[in-house]
């Protein structure tokens, strides 16, 4: 089966009445967890973007406690799922302060992290990607924000 595009999906469900798109919303909810956070994200924490960051600041820490610091390769690979956890969060806020404090966050605690990121290349490289990112990410935004954020930023390097 070849899947429609979003342009053709987008005219179909125009001419859907409501019983029968919150049929399918469910229904869609029911086929991945990630339709389900989706969707749990823009009806209930949408509203207050503030504290969805806090909320996701806060997994973040939780999973950075539960890291195994045997080895680098336990520490590496847990970073990249908690990197992975933290770029879903931001695409399903779409917004680009939400993305930098996101990312910002991040690299902070993986900078704090015992051991050392720096005794590893790869970390320390998956921290230099980030930054690069949150540098980019910040010439989007209004002016007085890029300098809030630029400051945190020179404060983080």
């Amino acid at each position: 089966m070849k899947a429609a595009t979003v342009a053709q999906i987008k005219k179909e469900l125009s001419y859907q009445s409501q019983n029968e798109l919150i049929e399918l919303c469910l229904r869609l909810s029911k086929f991945k967890k990630e339709n389900k956070e989706l969707l749990t994200y823009l009806l209930y924490e949408s509203e207050n973007e503030a504290g969805y960051i806090e909320s996701v600041k806060n997994e973040i820490d939780a999973q950075f406690e539960l890291i195994n610091t045997s080895s680098f390769f336990y520490i590496k690979k847990s970073v990249r799922k908690i990197l992975r956890l933290v770029k879903k969060y931001i695409r399903y806020s779409k917004q680009k302060e939400t993305e930098v404090e996101l990312l910002l966050h991040f690299c902070q605690t993986l900078k704090d992290m015992e051991p050392s990121m720096y005794k590893n290349v790869s970390l320390t490289n998956i921290f230099n990607r980030q930054i690069v990112t949150i540098k980019k990410t910040i010439t989007t935004l209004h002016e007085d924000l890029q300098y809030d954020y630029t400051l945190e930023l020179e404060e983080l390097i």
